[in-house]
């Protein structure tokens, strides 16, 4: 769909070409005024009480003739059967938050935000959060990782993964560039537990996007190009990879969120939230993914 409601509001043909999960309740606008759990009928989404939507770039393969065609997505692990595919939605707190005395602020009516830059060309211009990972197999998830499209062909396919900041100004619910109230930790690693910036000192749950992408189909070098440089693009023309972003509108219903936030047992599960069955999700417009509030490799 080439709409992308944060950035360009209201606009129908946006530059490029977005996938986009969760509520049906998605349009061109998203007025921040309108809570997208009020405006959905359904959501594709396990957790029925989550009518956010999330939304990233499509890739394509480049053929040699310079033709274009969409790369086709895999379902997570035992959401094969997932119409489309989709991506994996993970909620969960940074390790600082791995004591239960330390609150995680579920995001309020009206949040939004983005990660990356879709401008981004090189790695010192590009966001944080953002890697590649060249799959071996279905569970080949924690190497051959890199901030860029591999350079070779991946025998199951390519693995994109996007993180979001986990830490937030406490105060606006988006900013005029669409990041700013938003931060990440000003060292180290987002996951090591280093403790959120001064600016920013609301730890918010930390959401990272995952889609496995079916580039095995093209893997033979018969069709890559005659010089060896690696075929797939964003659907922004961007065929270095640095440039891969992803856009976020909170919509979960009442206080569900908060509540999974404050428990902290459920293994790598969100507690106590009703779920849905794939067929059933299905059923709702638009792709089908699975939220948990932990990673699990």
């Amino acid at each position: 769909m080439r709409v992308s409601s944060i950035v360009d509001p209201g606009i129908v043909g946006t530059p490029h070409l977005h996938q986009i999960v969760g509520g049906n309740g998605f349009d061109p606008l998203m007025d921040p005024d309108q809570d997208p759990a009020e405006r959905s009928s359904c959501t594709t989404c396990t957790f029925i009480d989550d009518f956010s939507n999330y939304w990233t770039a499509v890739m394509f393969f480049r053929a040699r003739n310079g033709t274009y065609k969409r790369v086709r997505q895999f379902g997570a692990v035992f959401h094969e059967a997932a119409r489309g595919g989709g991506m994996t939605i993970y909620y969960f707190p940074p390790e600082s938050a791995a004591d239960d005395s330390i609150k995680i602020t579920a995001f309020p009516q009206g949040f939004r935000m983005r990660t990356g830059d879709p401008g981004a060309r090189t790695a010192e211009a590009s966001e944080r959060g953002i890697w590649y990972t060249c799959m071996e197999n279905e569970s080949t998830r924690t190497r051959n990782q890199s901030r860029t499209f591999p350079d070779h062909a991946c025998p199951f396919g390519v693995l994109t993964t996007i993180w979001f900041p986990p830490c937030w100004d406490g105060v606006n619910l988006d900013s005029s560039d669409h990041y700013s109230h938003v931060a990440w930790p000003a060292d180290g690693d987002p996951m090591d537990g280093t403790a959120c910036p001064e600016t920013h000192p609301v730890l918010i749950p930390q959401i990272v996007l995952e889609t496995v992408w079916d580039t095995a189909p093209f893997n033979s070098a018969d069709l890559w190009p005659e010089d060896g440089s690696q075929p797939f693009v964003w659907s922004f023309g961007d065929d270095v990879g640095y440039g891969h972003h992803a856009d976020y509108v909170f919509g979960w219903r009442g206080d569900s969120l908060q509540k999974a936030m404050d428990e902290r047992d459920c293994g790598d599960q969100m507690c106590g939230l009703p779920v849905q069955d794939i067929p059933t999700a299905n059923e709702c417009e638009g792709c089908l993914f699975f939220p948990k509030r932990w990673m699990t490799g």
